[in-house]
């Protein structure tokens, strides 16, 4: 293994395909989600549950954020073709670009699911989710032994 990736030009030779392919558990089903998934931080502070996923590239209309039966999902789909609408004669090359992911998450019983705001700048997907007021919100409760 070498800590410099060379230059592999426009083809990659077909021994980087097998020590790709073979450098990483094809059984291993998480290695396969976490490529799949954006990286994501929650956060409680005394007032807010604060969720923060990384996701460039996208438009804050690919985006779909719902919360049913106390579970938070945020799914995004983006999909680009990319095309010269000038050009005559056959493709010798046309890409297509198609991304997608949902997370879900429980939210805590202290979380107001009335009271959220999200938004997107710089590639950083941030959603705040307010407590609710007057409850107890570590969670924590006293059981007495009788």
């Amino acid at each position: 293994m070498s800590l410099i990736k060379r230059n592999q030009g426009f083809v990659p030779s077909l021994t980087d395909y097998f020590e790709n392919l073979m450098g990483r558990n094809i059984f291993d089903m998480e290695s396969g989600l976490k490529a799949s998934l954006p990286a994501c931080n929650v956060k409680e502070t005394d007032k807010t549950f604060e969720v923060e996923l990384a996701v460039p590239g996208m438009k804050k209309e690919d985006f779909d954020i719902h919360i049913e039966n106390n579970m938070l999902s945020i799914s995004c789909e983006k999909k680009e073709e990319h095309t010269d609408e000038n050009r005559r004669g056959r493709y010798t090359r046309r890409e297509f670009s198609y991304s997608s992911f949902r997370r879900t998450f429980s939210l805590p019983a202290s979380a107001d699911a009335d009271k959220i705001d999200a938004s997107y700048k710089n590639g950083m997907l941030d959603i705040s989710i307010k407590k609710k007021e007057g409850e107890a919100n570590d969670g924590a409760k006293r059981i007495d032994i009788h």
